[in-house]
C-alpha cells in the first residue's frame, strides 16, 4: 500500500512543482473520506491540482464554477416531464461525478452553499422526495476566496466545520517557479496523464484507514488538545466532538500515507494545523503556510504525556 501511495505522490509532484506537503495532505483528506477546502488567491494552482489528482486515481472529475446566481438545482439536479411517458426523470446535475471541484464557494449565496454541504455530509441527495446517492468514493474540493475580496457570502462556522481540512497552496519556491516559466503547459501535461492505480484500488485503502489502531494514550492527547482548546479565552472557539473525531481519522489517514498500521503522535502534530485551524479560527483572514498561529500555540500548550 505505501508503494501505491508513494507513486501516486511521485505522479502528482511531476506535475505540481514544490508542494510535497500540500499534495500528501490533499491525498490524506480524500483517504479519510474528508472533504478539502483551499483557501486562496488565483493562479497558484487549486484547479490543476485536483485535475492531477482526479485523473491519477482514474476518478470522473466536474468543475462547478460557483456565483451569486447559481441555483441548488444547477448543481444537484432536478426533474424533467417525459412527454412520452408523463413522468419526471431525474437529470442528475455536476455534483454526481467522484471528484468535485467547487471553485468559489464564497461566491455563491448560503442557500447554495447549503445544498452542497448537505450533500458532502449525508453522501446523498432528495429531489421530489426521492433519495440518490452520491458516487463513492466522493470527494470535494472548494476553493474559497479570501474574506475581503468583494461580493463573497463566508461561510459560517458551522459549514466550515464540515470541511476535514483547509490548506493554502502559496506561491512556489524559486526554483519551482522557473521551472514553470520556461517548461510545458500544466494542462497538456495532465491530459497524458494516465491512472496509477487499478479501479477499485482507491476504495480499498479508503477501507484501511479506520483499521489504523489509535492507543488509548494517543487518544488522551487528543481530548487534551480538544480541552486546552476549550479553556479560557485563547481561542475564538473551543473544539467539538467532531472536530476530535476528523484529527483522529485524518492521522490516521496520515499512518496510510506513511506506510505505518498505528498512529503515533507525531501523526497527530502533523495534520492539526488543516484539521483543527478553520475551527478554532473561522474569522482568520490568511492560512499561513505549514501551520497556522492558533493551532500551533495549542499544540505548543498541550503536554505530551506518553
Amino acid at each position: 500500500m505505501k508503494e501505491t501511495i508513494d507513486k501516486i505522490l511521485a505522479q502528482a509532484g511531476t506535475i505540481i512543482l514544490g508542494k510535497d506537503l500540500e499534495i500528501r495532505m490533499m491525498l490524506t483528506c480524500l483517504l479519510a473520506k474528508g472533504h478539502l477546502l483551499i483557501e486562496d488567491i488565483p493562479g497558484v494552482g487549486k484547479t490543476t491540482l485536483a485535475q492531477t489528482l482526479a485523473k491519477i486515481l482514474g476518478l470522473s472529475y466536474h468543475r462547478i464554477q460557483f456565483t451569486s446566481d447559481i441555483l441548488p438545482a444547477d448543481i444537484i439536479g432536478t426533474s424533467i416531464l417525459d412527454k412520452e411517458k408523463q413522468e419526471f426523470r431525474f437529470h442528475p446535475g455536476p455534483l454526481f461525478d467522484q471528484m468535485i471541484l467547487a471553485d468559489e464557494l464564497n461566491r455563491a449565496t448560503p442557500r447554495t452553499q447549503s445544498a452542497l454541504l448537505e450533500a458532502m455530509e449525508e453522501r446523498q441527495v432528495s429531489v421530489d422526495g426521492v433519495t440518490h446517492e452520491l458516487p463513492n468514493p466522493f470527494f470535494v474540493i472548494a476553493t474559497q476566496n479570501q474574506r475581503y475580496h468583494v461580493g463573497t457570502f463566508p461561510l459560517p462556522e458551522s459549514q466550515l466545520d464540515r470541511f476535514l481540512m483547509r490548506i493554502s497552496l502559496g506561491y512556489p519556491d524559486y526554483q519551482s517557479e522557473r521551472k514553470l516559466l520556461v517548461g510545458e503547459s500544466r494542462l497538456d501535461m495532465i491530459k497524458r496523464l494516465v491512472p496509477v492505480i487499478p479501479p477499485g484500488s482507491l476504495l480499498e485503502i479508503q477501507s484501511q484507514v479506520p483499521k489504523v489502531h489509535v492507543s488509548e494514550a494517543v487518544l488522551d492527547y487528543v481530548q487534551s488538545i480538544m480541552a486546552g482548546s476549550r479553556s479560557g479565552s485563547h481561542h475564538y472557539l473551543g473544539l467539538s466532538p467532531r472536530a476530535g473525531i476528523s484529527l483522529v481519522r485524518a492521522a490516521q489517514a496520515w499512518a496510510v500515507t506513511e506506510g505505518r498500521d498505528m498512529v503515533i503522535p507525531e501523526d497527530i502534530q502533523a495534520v492539526s494545523a488543516y484539521v483543527l485551524e478553520h475551527r478554532l479560527d473561522p474569522e482568520g483572514s490568511k492560512v499561513k503556510h505549514k501551520g497556522s498561529p492558533a493551532s500551533e500555540q495549542l499544540i505548543k500548550t498541550v503536554p505530551l504525556n506518553l
